[in-house]
């Protein structure tokens, strides 16, 4: 059994403390919020104690749960790495890329167990399409979302396009060769709509928008390799598999199309993969504890957030660049 502490009982802060309740390897010893107003409200709500010392809560766990804004991820993060406590710590893993390679280093140093909070390597959609083999060749993914103010203290690049750079780079085998992006802001200081083109050495290209003053809410990749098509919503936790093939599949739809020539007849095939009920957040919190109780690779390392955040920070640095042109 695992002691866990939570650190910032903000939006997400408090539904990782109601999940952490009833999660079996985890003991929720109790959570730690400079702000009164949410800490009051979630103790009582949620009957787990409050702590207003940093460091007696430390002391008290071997697991901080770091739900903090991403202003505060380096110190409370680098403080519990310090003790010698594994860390869970939100996206994106901190502010800058000078913090960020310290936290590796430091995590590194103490061998200590960090896992990185992208989410949507746990939702069902994306889970449902794993046991395919993937080679993608092509990427377009969409994250649109209306506008809310909460996340606008870092660019809509960090904020929501790196969940879908998290997702291509665990699925493209590839070093990035280039990048080329354009973004605008509108109603904050940092761009609110981003496109980046992500150029892979191995050839395949990923397009990747974002936006968070969309009229509706959008969480869609689609992945183009041979011979398949792959579709995957991660809002609507559904996803599809179009596959084309020279003979027809029992028990999967499919239509006959005439090549024409010598190159006869060939079916397009599809499948619809079912999505495993699961809570993706319950499920990167269960898994980062098997990870600490049987010494094995975290789901999402550490170097996994500092890589997303590399190539993030390079779509930032591109947009920049456009903008100075103009």
């Amino acid at each position: 059994m695992l002691k866990i502490g939570v650190f910032g009982v903000g939006h997400l802060g408090k539904i990782h403390v109601k999940l952490l309740q009833n999660i079996e390897h985890y003991e929720l010893v109790g959570f730690y919020d400079p702000n009164n107003f949410n800490a009051e409200k979630v103790s009582q709500e949620l009957g787990v104690k409050r702590f207003t010392d940093f460091d007696e809560l430390i002391a008290a766990i071997d697991v901080a749960d770091i739900v903090t804004p991403t202003s505060t991820h380096f110190e409370v993060a680098s403080r519990a790495i310090e003790a010698r406590k594994h860390i869970f710590i939100e996206k994106p893993l901190a502010s800058n890329m000078a913090e960020a390679r310290q936290l590796v280093d430091k995590v590194a140093a103490k061998g200590v167990k960090a896992q990185v909070g992208h989410v949507e390597r746990f939702n069902p959609a994306f889970l449902a399409v794993k046991n395919i083999e993937l080679q993608p060749m092509f990427i377009e993914t969409h994250r649109l979302a209306m506008f809310n103010p909460r996340g606008t203290d870092v660019s809509v690049v960090l904020d929501l396009m790196i969940h879908d750079i998290d997702v291509i780079l665990s699925i493209v085998p590839s070093k990035v060769k280039a990048i080329h992006a354009s973004g605008v802001s509108i109603v904050s200081t940092t761009p609110d709509i981003a496109n980046a083109r992500i150029e892979f050495e191995n050839g395949c290209v990923a397009n990747v928008t974002a936006s968070r003053l969309s009229l509706k809410n959008m969480r869609k990749t689609r992945i183009f390799q041979p011979n398949a098509y792959v579709s995957i919503d991660f809002l609507e936790k559904k996803s599809e598999i179009v596959r084309i093939s020279e003979a027809a599949e029992k028990g999967i739809g499919s239509f006959e199309i005439n090549m024409g020539d010598e190159r006869g007849k060939k079916y397009i095939l599809f499948e619809k993969s079912d999505a495993p009920p699961v809570n993706s957040i319950q499920m990167e919190l269960s898994l980062f504890a098997e990870s600490i109780l049987q010494n094995k690779r975290e789901e999402v390392t550490i170097e996994d957030g500092y890589n997303a955040m590399e190539i993030a920070y390079r779509i930032s640095d591109a947009i920049e660049e456009r903008i100075a042109e103009l």
